[in-house]
């Protein structure tokens, strides 16, 4: 039986990659470096401090990894607090208190910085319906590793058999088998270029994961 869903946030409760997407791009050019569009899809599901790591090693850069985080962080929160436009994608709130209302234990695991996950939980009132949340910026290891699921499912206080993960990154599906977590692929037009494969469950609307039809799912043989 599903008794916890593990939510990521990027890309599954909001579309910030616009935002990630200008802010990374802003802080490229502060420190005069061309990222291709193939190694910046790389990024997607990992930590900033990961991704700062990754630059610094493949554009010999000056400055430390904690430099860059703290640029590209700076250029998110402008971006952040002016963008009135900013909103939840499609169906998931809905989907949220779907689950909420169902008696199912929500946690958030995401890759963002605990300040982004903040800002927009508060945005968006959505501290009500979780149980935790929890920072990949905070642990050793980044998506792929399966560290923030594995830490997640212990959050929930249930067995990860009867926890799922909803992701839309290559990175956070490895990170979910990785896990032994069930994982729903969310295929949708905010993610570009990912790979789905080993998801257990691929959608592209959330009303197929709403909580009568993902229950049967977990229904004992």
């Amino acid at each position: 039986m599903l008794k916890a869903v593990l939510f990521d946030m990027d890309g599954v409760i909001v579309d910030s990659e616009p935002l990630h997407h200008k802010a990374y791009h802003n802080m490229f050019d502060d420190v005069n470096i061309n990222v291709s569009n193939t190694l910046y899809e790389s990024f997607t599901g990992q930590t900033t401090l990961t991704i700062c790591k990754r630059l610094c090693e493949e554009f010999n850069i000056d400055k430390t990894p904690e430099m860059l985080v703290a640029l590209k962080r700076k250029h998110f929160k402008y971006l952040f607090d002016n963008d009135n436009d900013f909103q939840l994608i499609d169906g998931v709130l809905q989907l949220i208190q779907d689950y909420h209302n169902n008696g199912l234990t929500l946690i958030l695991a995401s890759s963002a910085s605990m300040p982004n996950i903040n800002r927009i939980f508060e945005r968006f009132d959505l501290n009500q319906y979780f149980k935790a949340k929890l920072s990949g910026a905070d642990l050793k290891a980044s998506k792929p590793h399966p560290e923030i699921f594995i830490k997640a499912a212990e959050a929930s206080g249930f067995n990860k058999k009867h926890c799922m993960v909803i992701e839309d990154s290559t990175n956070g599906i490895k990170a979910a088998n990785a896990a032994g977590i069930f994982c729903v692929g969310f295929d949708s037009l905010h993610s570009k270029n990912q790979d789905y494969s080993s998801a257990d469950k691929v959608i592209s609307d959330f009303n197929e994961i709403a909580y009568h039809e993902i229950q049967q799912l977990f229904q004992p043989a």
